[in-house]
């Protein structure tokens, strides 16, 4: 294994402090670097918090600042942050106007974050974000996993927090984003995590993961590797399928990298889920590319198509400014 750290122990306290001082003009360290927080809390706004294991960066932190999350909770590397975790980040961001946490569908998000939610003395709701349709059980969790989907509800919900909506607004329009959105994933190798020293799965230099888990969890089969055109179709196909999008529907599409693969590859995998989409008289009405919900180095790339009307396009296009996002500022 070779890694750019100095001690798997101490691996997420010293990126974390990295992570704060470069991005100082946008978030700050809670104590114990038990959170991720807005610098600036705006008051009487709704807070939104989410977390989840690191090794996904920039997911969750990097999402952090104005028009999108308060604060994230890291946990350790593809594990549950602890609900004290959640429970600190909803005290120091909470502003008056209650707290929406987004939860990823996994088993110890699930479980930790609605401890928190029990304990925090304030208004509070919960989305829960499952958008991923390669499989409905998988290793980490009970129904759909919670994917790249996740900075789609994050963005959105973040923007009508921005503008004052009120917390049942938030959870509703949560709850209607994570029901338009659909993710599916293909992995060329696996990753390593720094504990285990060793790759998480074992994948011939001919084979490809189809429909992994940003934990490198298995998909829906195993097969040869083959062209970006036809990883494409059934990558998009199967959201389509999923989401019974009608001829005329806008979509965002996000084409999401793993952490191990070029944009120029990434590009192609656009191009290739646009021809479908466009096949299927879907239009493609604002993208996003790049590596955004990352498993380490893994090689290989996810697609997210979200429906979208023009209120949606409205609250995607507002004003953002966190460490992995920015415009409109």
């Amino acid at each position: 294994m070779k890694k750019l750290i100095n001690d798997v122990e101490t691996v997420l306290a010293e990126s974390l402090d990295g992570f704060a001082a470069a991005h100082a003009d946008i978030v700050t360290l809670g104590a114990e670097r038990q959170f991720v927080r807005r610098r600036n809390v705006k008051p009487g706004k709704v807070a939104l918090i989410s977390g989840g294991g690191s090794g996904h960066e920039p997911l969750h932190a990097g999402f952090v600042g104005m028009g999108m999350l308060d604060a994230a909770c890291p946990g350790q590397v593809f594990t549950s942050p602890t609900p004290d975790q959640m429970l600190a980040a909803a005290q120091s961001v909470e502003a008056g106007a209650g707290v929406l946490f987004i939860v990823k569908n996994y088993s110890g998000d699930m479980m930790n974050f609605e401890m928190a939610a029990e304990m925090l003395d304030r208004e509070n709701a919960t989305v829960i974000v499952n958008d991923d349709v390669a499989v409905e059980n998988s290793t980490y969790t009970t129904g759909r996993r919670g994917v790249a989907g996740t900075l789609i509800v994050e963005k959105i919900v973040g923007a009508a927090a921005e503008r004052g909506s009120k917390l049942a607004e938030l959870k509703s329009l949560g709850d209607a984003v994570n029901k338009a959105t659909a993710s599916m994933g293909v992995a060329l190798t696996s990753c390593t995590v720094p504990a285990a020293g060793k790759p998480t799965f074992q994948i011939g230099i001919d084979e490809m993961e189809m429909g992994v888990g940003i934990h490198g969890e298995p998909g829906r089969r195993r097969v040869k590797h083959t062209t970006a055109d036809e990883i494409a179709e059934e990558l998009t196909g199967s959201i389509l399928k999923d989401l019974s999008l009608k001829p005329g529907q806008e979509v965002i599409l996000l084409v999401n990298g793993f952490g191990g693969t070029p944009l120029l590859e990434l590009y192609v995998m656009v191009h290739a889920a646009r021809k479908v989409l466009a096949g299927a008289g879907v239009k493609v009405a604002r993208f996003l590319t790049g590596s955004y919900v990352t498993s380490l180095e893994m090689a290989g790339c996810s697609i997210t198509v979200s429906a979208a009307d023009s209120a949606t396009l409205a609250l995607w296009d507002a004003p953002v400014h966190t460490a992995a996002l920015r415009w409109g500022v």
